[in-house]
């Protein structure tokens, strides 16, 4: 899609998103380096929050916009309705061949297999 400058941008969601994965990240890097220094990991976790924005921004005003977990857990009924009514039946069954006993029976089928 082309740039579409009126194009909403999801700035609360975006904010929302970035502060459960600093925080995520903060309690990870608390857990297991509590030997280093952390004031420069905590630096680059705050220094990722504008970038994370300015990319959604740009994201958002190209036309990408991800489904929200409600929208991943309930799919959509007007799709599978379409699909519905477009797709045809059962497929039938395949013609027999001699390989899978050819579908008919012959009276008195004692012959003998040549070999």
């Amino acid at each position: 899609m082309a740039w579409d400058s009126s194009r909403p941008v999801p700035w609360q969601r975006l904010t929302r998103e970035w502060l459960v994965y600093v925080a995520i990240m903060a309690v990870v890097f608390l857990l297991f380096m509590r030997d280093r220094p952390l004031i420069g990991i905590f630096a680059g976790l705050f220094a990722s929050g504008p970038l994370y924005l300015a990319l959604g921004y740009v994201l958002a005003k190209f036309g990408y916009q991800r489904k929200t977990l409600r929208e991943m857990r309930t799919p959509r009924a007007e799709p599978a309705r379409a699909e519905a009514t477009s797709a045809p039946g059962p497929r039938p069954k395949p013609a027999p061949t001699k390989r899978t006993g050819g579908g008919h029976r012959r009276p008195g089928g004692n012959r003998k297999r040549r070999r």
